[in-house]
């Protein structure tokens, strides 16, 4: 019991991950008899959480409470998709794929929403975060275009007699 509480708290003190100090902090304030309650308020962690936390330190020690999570935005194409979406982004444009219905009034230019419907159409993944797009575009040696805004409600010829009228005077 000693020896453990002596490792949770090296590990504690030599730790600069935040949320693995907190996990060694909270088996080791449990495992010293603080009530649960106590535990939970001072690392902000849930009950569940707090007895997984310390299943997981009984079962396989210091390593189990380690952070596990990958981080980053894993990729979901293989790096020959990459190669083949690179390919194709050179020799289609937005208008050969979609027609009238691409991102900007020519569909010359790749757009965000144009290689999210392109990934879409030819792998079958959607990405929740334009940012995933915008490194595929760097990927594939792209700039992006953002869409122009065009104004719905504008009308060309009200726009055309106010500027004849600015004209005149």
């Amino acid at each position: 019991m000693q020896e453990q509480v002596q490792e949770l708290t090296d590990a504690y003190t030599c730790c600069k991950d935040g949320p693995t100090r907190t996990r060694y902090q909270a088996v080791r304030l449990y495992g010293t008899g603080y009530p649960g309650q106590e535990v939970m308020e001072i690392t902000g962690c849930s009950r569940p959480t707090l007895m997984e936390w310390c299943r997981k330190y009984l079962a396989s020690g210091l390593s189990a409470l380690a952070d596990q999570r990958r981080g980053g935005n894993r990729s979901r194409l293989s790096p020959v998709q990459i190669e083949q979406l690179k390919a194709r982004l050179h020799l289609y444009t937005p208008t050969d794929l979609f027609g009238n219905t691409a991102a900007t009034a020519y569909g010359q230019f790749w757009t965000v929403p144009d290689l999210r419907r392109a990934v879409q159409q030819w792998y079958g993944i959607d990405y929740q975060s334009p940012s995933s797009y915008l490194r595929y575009f760097d990927l594939c040696g792209f700039s992006y275009q953002r869409p122009a805004k065009v104004y719905q409600s504008r009308k060309e010829a009200q726009v055309a007699e106010f500027e004849a009228q600015l004209e005149k005077n």
